[in-house]
């Protein structure tokens, strides 16, 4: 085996999209995206997202248009919208699909079922949408979601992401 420094796989820097190199550069929240219910959840680790304060408050974010997350939020109306703390970054990889879940990423984790979908039980931080309007925007789905409930709690330890890494909290 041998140790390589960087990733032995990726494209030479000249040859990267410069817009996905602009974006990691913007860093953060890590958060991940729910919804469904039973044997039909589905869900996503998310960071292109921003959060419109109004009434009501929307969530607008980026989805993989191929994700069952965008899916199944498009089939039901609703999703959860949890905020990741550093303890969360092996279940944030296994929902991005960039490390392995037997089982299913699911299986990572205690959840409860809400209306809006599958609650992470240690997430202390998140909120319940609802779907208002979806719309193509470059290779992305851009979804925007209003703000139908919300649990605020302590965030001591975000899940921060900047190019292509989790920052560890100071």
């Amino acid at each position: 085996m041998t140790i390589h420094s960087s990733h032995p796989f990726q494209d030479p820097e000249s040859e990267r999209d410069p817009a996905r190199r602009f974006r990691s550069r913007l860093g953060g929240a890590v958060s991940l995206w729910t919804s469904g219910a039973d044997r039909e959840r589905a869900g996503l680790t998310v960071s292109s997202l921003v959060v419109a304060t109004g009434e009501p408050a929307e969530v607008v974010a980026l989805l993989d248009p191929d994700s069952d997350l965008a899916e199944r939020l498009q089939e039901t109306g609703r999703g959860v919208v949890h905020l990741l703390r550093w303890q969360h970054r092996d279940l944030a990889d296994a929902f991005a699909g960039v490390a392995p879940a037997p089982g299913g990423p699911f299986t990572l984790g205690q959840w409860h079922a809400s209306e809006w979908g599958p609650v992470l039980d240690s997430a202390t931080t998140w909120v319940g949408v609802g779907l208002a309007d979806v719309d193509e925007v470059g290779w992305s789905l851009l979804v925007r979601c209003v703000v139908e409930s919300a649990e605020i709690g302590a965030e001591p330890d975000p899940l921060v992401h900047r190019r292509g890494r989790y920052q560890a909290p100071s």
